[in-house]
């Protein structure tokens, strides 16, 4: 893996450009501290990708998994919620010994496209009281009761922040611009994602707006802690910064139906990245996904251990990791290793990012799950299709996530009988 380190370290300060954003972002919408994404991130970097088979895949806290994190939260707590996504992480375990990586490729397409539609419904509209500067309104909320969000806009607009919604716009126009095709043929765009730039562009007008009336207080900028780089770095103040789980919650029922679920959800979304991200590679290398399982499992058995998010391998950093010429998995490995030094070194930074910068990054990533070209290519595949993605859609927002992939997935079975039965 060293052999080819003149490629590989580019490539992983850009992931790590990338994640960074993302780990916030992602922790936002989970309704779980920043630092959680981070320790996913990490994790995802230093651990996962030395045991996965894929040489481009990077791992890290996904935007698929925010629903379910935020509504177990709200349900039985953080610490109770770890111990899920370590039972999570022991059932991917057991998927990856039972050679149940083919499984994502019997699963109905149309229903995963619905599911990760639905998810992205969500985020966006959850987002809104953060890119409003009213994130109190969102903590009234549940993730199966989204639209609760939409009968609270009034209260949201009228505690709304301008400085707040300042940085909120102009983190969107330069995500915005940065989709465009004049500036993705932009060399510099490869290494400098939008969602950095934008983030910087936030950290800018709160830095404008700071000592004045129109300054963002506290609960309008991400939280993390700072005390442990204080003083210069001293290992045995580390464990300040992790979160345990819960185990007396082993008895509830509630953390199990939870486990299960990431572990469905999570290979699912990992089977998905990896048959994109295999199709992607330049090389065509072909990625053992019993394996990935296997790396999985042991991610977010660790990430549960600790404090950390649900991890999943994911497009958006992989995509990077490919577009900027990474030879092999030690770029996700230095990853890691770059997010974990920045935390431990400069925490402080984080403190001057506004959560309108994340939610901006947020709105942009839920719509990109939920885009109308999505709906269009699935109605023109076929009815058989897009019912199902229809319904599980409906399902998802209306009921909950594991629920809609359970009434998606008969709706699927249904009409591919009569649609096949109709046929003959």
């Amino acid at each position: 893996m060293f052999k080819h380190l003149g490629r590989d370290l580019p490539s992983s300060i850009v992931v790590f450009l990338v994640a960074l954003p993302l780990c916030l972002g992602i922790a936002l919408a989970s309704g779980a501290a920043p630092i959680a994404g981070v320790i996913a991130g990490i994790i995802g970097g230093i651990l996962v990708a030395p045991i996965s088979g894929s040489h481009v895949g990077v791992s890290g806290p996904a935007a698929g998994l925010a629903v379910i994190v935020y509504d177990g939260i709200q349900e039985v707590g953080f610490e109770a919620f770890l111990l899920a996504i370590v039972i999570g992480g022991l059932a991917q375990l057991v998927l990856g010994i039972a050679r149940a990586g083919v499984v994502g490729k019997y699963f109905p397409g149309s229903v995963i496209q619905g599911m990760l539609a639905a998810i992205g419904i969500i985020i966006f509209i959850k987002q809104i009281p953060h890119g409003l500067g009213y994130a109190g309104a969102e903590g009234t909320t549940k993730a199966d009761k989204v639209f609760d969000v939409l009968l609270l806009l009034g209260d949201n607009m009228a505690y709304a922040a301008p400085t707040a919604i300042t940085v909120t716009a102009v983190c969107l126009g330069i995500l915005m611009l940065w989709e465009t095709k004049f500036m993705t043929a932009q060399a510099f765009t490869k290494v400098l994602s939008g969602s950095l730039i934008a983030v910087l562009a936030g950290v800018v007008v709160h830095l404008l707006t700071l000592g004045g009336d129109a300054a963002l207080t506290a609960k309008q900028l991400v939280d993390v802690p700072t005390g442990h780089a204080s003083n210069g770095i001293d290992p045995s103040t580390w464990g300040s910064l992790l979160t345990f789980p819960d185990f007396s919650a082993i008895g509830n029922s509630t953390i199990w139906i939870l486990g299960a679920t990431i572990a469905v959800v999570a290979s699912l979304e990992t089977l998905l990245c990896v048959e994109a991200t295999d199709k992607l590679d330049p090389e065509k290398r072909i990625t053992p996904t019993n394996r990935e399982l296997l790396a999985q499992g042991v991610g977010n058995t660790v990430s549960g251990l600790i404090g950390g998010l649900p991890i999943t391998q994911v497009i958006v950093r992989s995509s990077a990791n490919i577009q900027t010429g990474n030879a092999t998995k030690m770029s996700a490995i230095l990853h890691g290793a770059w997010l974990m030094v920045f935390f431990l070194l400069t925490p402080t930074l984080l403190t001057y990012i506004p959560l309108g910068s994340l939610a901006a990054v947020l709105f942009v990533v839920g719509y990109k799950l939920a885009k109308p070209a999505t709906f269009k290519r699935i109605y023109e595949s076929g009815m058989k299709h897009f019912i199902p993605f229809v319904v599980t859609i409906l399902a998802i927002v209306f009921i909950d996530l594991l629920k809609g992939l359970g009434i998606g997935l008969v709706v699927a079975l249904l009409c591919n009988k009569l649609m096949s039965d109709k046929s003959e």
